[in-house]
């Protein structure tokens, strides 16, 4: 059941596009074209750590995970995908799920805090978001 009291933070809609929603979360792509990063956010209020879940919102968090995990792999065929639930910038619980190359401009760093966001083109942008909604559809 979705929280009515759900509202995206400001800074995570200002620097994404959403996706879909999936039981739990509302899959948003990272509009930045350096980086296949797609970000879960549960819809759920006043959320900041994966343990402030109730014990069945967790269960199914952590299915849309590995969902996501899977969108990532089959979307991007990524290296590596590394998932994280950081939370330093925008406390509302919102998780990670971030395609990897080994030939990315931060490999093997952390893709946070590096260089500058550049926003895809709106027609990749579109194709993209159709193409993960494909995928999620058929997850």
């Amino acid at each position: 059941m979705t929280d009515f009291a759900f509202a995206l933070d400001p800074r995570l809609a200002a620097d994404t596009v959403e996706v879909g929603d999936l039981a739990l979360c509302r899959v948003l792509l990272m509009d930045d074209a350096r980086f296949p990063w797609l970000i879960l956010v549960p819809r759920r209020a006043d959320l900041t750590e994966i343990t402030d879940l109730p014990e069945p919102d967790a269960a199914t968090l952590w299915q849309e995970i590995r969902i996501a995990t899977g969108v990532m792999q089959a979307l991007a065929k990524p290296d590596k995908v590394n998932v994280a639930a950081l939370g330093n910038v925008v406390a509302q619980l919102h998780v990670h799920v971030v395609g990897r190359f080994r030939s990315d401009p931060a490999w093997p760093g952390p893709v946070w805090g590096f260089g500058t966001r550049t926003p895809y083109p709106l027609h990749a942008r579109a194709q993209l978001i159709e193409r993960a909604g494909a995928l999620f559809s058929a997850a």
